[in-house]
């Protein structure tokens, strides 16, 4: 099964916010992303890190990062060689029905595991004094937009649930796919069918790309490689007098 694409007829009846947000927010977007990353790098590497508030309160603060991360570790791969994945690739060993199934489940656990964790990070964000008063604004716009978006995602599958032949999930890879090749034209045809909550979850998760650079989510990008070369570290214990 095939999704050919858009035909003339439908790309002319795109609407002007169509195109803006499907077709060429996301190149707006990955350049503000690149460019916010390297220059955050070149001019305040300082700042570069995830600002952890277990120095504050360390109660459920272990139970909560690790829930939230594993969640969303899984949702992100989900979706990486979901969407970017060409259907003739996994054709052979699994049909887009089975694999928008194998989507629903894997990723509807992940997402509810993502959400416990997510809520209790939250919790103490917002209603410990001491780590609500050191935060910044953007440390909390951060996990609002974020808790929209896992509930954007979650809300979907109830809507993927009604739409088992796999059409609408390759509709959607085809967006990312064409949006990758450069055709953004074909890749906003394929969602104007696409249902709202589709296309909101799509919207935010576009802006989260375009301001990540700017907010703690910076430290994603980061992996302490340099430490397997760094020289060993002599340490000793201080002599009591």
């Amino acid at each position: 099964m095939n999704i050919a694409d858009p035909s003339v007829q439908s790309l002319a009846n795109l609407s002007w916010l169509q195109i803006f947000l499907f077709g060429i927010y996301p190149y707006i977007a990955l350049v503000v992303a690149i460019v916010g990353t390297w220059v955050r790098f070149d001019l305040s590497q300082y700042s570069w890190k995830t600002g952890s508030s277990q120095m504050l309160r360390n109660k459920n603060m272990r139970l909560a990062s690790n829930l939230f991360h594993v969640g969303i570790i899984v949702v992100l791969l989900g979706h990486f060689f979901g969407m970017l994945t060409p259907h003739f690739i996994y054709e052979p060993f699994i049909s887009a029905g089975n694999k928008q199934i194998l989507a629903v489940v894997v990723g509807g656990i992940a997402g509810a595991v993502c959400w416990v964790g997510m809520v209790m990070l939250m919790w103490r964000r917002f209603t410990d004094d001491r780590i609500s008063n050191t935060s910044s604004f953007s440390d909390k716009l951060v996990l609002v937009l974020l808790f929209i978006q896992l509930n954007l995602g979650l809300i979907s599958i109830f809507t993927s649930m009604q739409h088992l032949d796999g059409l609408t999930m390759m509709n959607l890879a085809g967006w990312a796919q064409d949006i990758t090749i450069l055709r953004p034209w074909h890749a906003a045809a394929r969602i104007e069918q696409a249902d709202l909550i589709y296309q909101l979850h799509m919207t935010l998760g576009i802006t989260l790309i375009m301001i990540f650079p700017f907010t703690r989510l910076i430290h994603i990008i980061s992996a302490p490689v340099w430490y397997l070369g760094r020289r060993y570290q002599i340490v000793r214990q201080k002599q009591s007098q």
